[in-house]
């Protein structure tokens, strides 16, 4: 039964709850001041990609423990760290959330050990910058002082040339450098800090997999709900205002203030970890931590009938599947789309020979961890 303080409850869309969320008060220490722009809207829940997002999070099966931890990270409005073995279903709860209160696509930040914060902040073409800037002073044609005397390859040097009384020995404008709003766009991390009156949902994808020094990387950015991008802030007093694109649109066009990004409303930040490795403390304070265990029998039964329609209870094949899938996970770590794969090629017709049973487990059931992996 669903809990009367909780927002996010994993059974479906639901417009009030979301309206509750809106206009929940954050703790004091997490309220923060963003303004956002008029102009730019973030993307609803229409398109492609909140169709993918929508495909991957409405068949997601909380516990009540999970909804209780959930809804704690939604009402600090602090960064939930989701631990657990590979294929538990710590990406596809970020999806489940973004479904469940109606928040639009999930924004994915991949990890891998080369990814500094600067990635999920923003991105910058420097040298794409630099280039065009070359292309501008090639196609701009240079005056040559007419009546040169003298030997070949000598030049006259003319007197200095008066505009006054000549425009047209004016000396030619320097081409200016194209707009920097061309070469900067905002990464997954930078967009769900710009300020909305509802969170984005963002998935910061095996972080456990991150250089060493990222996770404190993130507390500043963490903690002040915001950030400084340093190429606009130099140009502030000849351009306070520049549009750039976001992670979902190239060409979003959002401004941005004195180089300035704040959010308004702190995004529902869903880091995931495998385990393979530990964190600071400093960094382990500032999140809400859930650990997902393996589904159990009862827990794989909801899911197999909400992704597929199909009642475990129903059919004998179907539970022997569910409880070859428990004992075969004894000898090594299995991911629960591994059973839908098997049940689906069962609903098909595929392996149905009585003497296939063992290459069919064999086949779609693959540990992912230990001897056999």
């Amino acid at each position: 039964m669903a809990k009367d303080w909780w927002l996010y409850h994993g059974s479906g869309p639901g417009e009030d709850r979301r309206a509750r969320l809106e206009a929940g008060s954050p703790p004091p220490w997490r309220d923060f001041t963003g303004i956002p722009d008029p102009g730019y809207e973030p993307p609803g829940c229409e398109g492609p990609a909140w169709e993918r997002t929508w495909r991957r999070g409405v068949g997601y099966v909380p516990d009540e423990a999970e909804k209780d931890v959930v809804n704690t990270a939604l009402y600090l409005r602090r960064p939930l760290l989701v631990t657990g073995k590979p294929g538990v279903g710590k990406s596809t709860l970020a999806a489940g959330i973004a479904t469940d209160l109606g928040l639009g696509p999930v924004l994915h930040w991949p990890i891998t050990s080369r990814t500094v914060l600067r990635d999920g902040l923003y991105l910058y073409d420097a040298i794409g910058r630099l280039q065009e800037a070359g292309l501008e002073q090639l196609r701009t044609p240079v005056a040559h002082p007419a009546g040169a005397a003298g030997a070949p390859g000598a030049a006259a040097v003319p007197p200095p040339p008066d505009p006054a009384a000549d425009p047209a020995g004016a000396p030619a404008a320097v081409p200016a450098a194209p707009s920097i709003s061309r070469y900067l766009r905002l990464g997954p991390l930078g967009t769900a800090l710009l300020p909305q009156d509802r969170p984005r949902v963002l998935l910061v994808d095996e972080i456990d997999k991150s250089d060493i020094d990222l996770p404190g990387d993130l507390l500043t950015v963490f903690e002040d709900g915001g950030f400084q991008i340093p190429e606009l802030a130099r140009l502030a007093q000849e351009d306070p205002t520049v549009a750039i694109g976001t992670d979902d649109d190239p060409e979003a066009g959002v401004r941005i203030t004195q180089g300035h990004v704040q959010c308004r409303y702190f995004p529902v930040v869903v880091l995931t970890s495998n385990g393979e490795r530990d964190f600071p403390p400093a960094f382990l304070r500032r999140c809400v931590r859930l650990h997902l265990e393996p589904p159990g029998p009862e827990k794989l039964a909801r899911i197999v009938r909400r992704r597929l329609g199909v009642d475990i209870e129903a059919g004998e094949e179907y539970q022997e599947l569910v409880q070859s899938f428990l004992d075969r996970g004894e000898d090594g770590d299995l991911a629960t789309d591994q059973l839908l794969n098997a049940i689906q090629l069962r609903l098909a017709g595929a392996w149905s020979a009585p003497g296939d049973r063992d290459r069919f487990l064999a086949t779609v059931m693959q540990h992912l961890t230990g001897p056999t992996a």
